[in-house]
């Protein structure tokens, strides 16, 4: 199975901030496929609701969609426990660091200052995690990042950011058919170009 986690954090407060991207990735996934994102996975800790998901088949491969229900920071909870192989899991998510709407996927590495993604990668115990990352940064970046990723796109953005999920959409569906190289190949340059 290939699983492919959004990061962002729960509820309509958050639903349109930047931070939020990789919930709207997994969304549109959700749409193209028909897949309710509604089967609720409890924490092996403490028993609390960790993630919704839902599940679809691409050719022969099964995939499951999966979006957190702690807090960005708290990320890792929803990957905890999972039957899954870090080199079978893909996390979305966003990124300051690269202009709106830039994708840029990777093999592994850090976490680059993403708490979410660090959390997921310290539940894993591993950085050997495939991540597709979305741009929504600006020049210059403002001193107050966390407000900043907690915030709206501005009108301007939008179109961008609409295109950039569906091209991100396209780069998670090239992972789970043809992995890691082929979808860097084709999806890193596309804003590029």
């Amino acid at each position: 199975m290939k699983l492919i986690v959004g990061l962002g954090n729960p509820g309509q407060t958050f639903a349109q901030t930047r931070h939020n991207l990789g919930f709207k990735v997994v969304q549109r996934l959700g749409e193209r496929r028909q897949v309710s994102i509604a089967h609720c996975t409890f924490s092996p800790v403490d028993e609390r609701p960790a993630s919704v998901h839902g599940d679809y088949r691409l050719g022969d491969t099964p995939v499951r969609l999966l979006m957190p229900l702690t807090m960005m920071n708290e990320s890792g909870d929803a990957v905890r426990g999972l039957a899954v192989p870090a080199q079978e899991l893909l996390i979305v998510c966003d990124d300051v660091n690269l202009p709106v709407g830039v994708l840029r996927l990777r093999p592994q590495g850090g976490a680059g200052g993403h708490h979410g993604l660090q959390s997921c990668l310290e539940t894993l115990g591993t950085e050997q995690v495939a991540r597709l990352r979305i741009g929504v940064g600006m020049e210059p970046l403002p001193s107050d990042l966390r407000n900043f990723v907690l915030s709206a796109f501005q009108e301007a953005e939008r179109p961008v950011i609409a295109q950039a999920v569906e091209q991100a959409a396209d780069a998670c569906e090239a992972w789970v058919r043809e992995g890691i190289e082929v979808a860097m190949n084709r999806y890193n340059r596309a804003q590029d170009q």
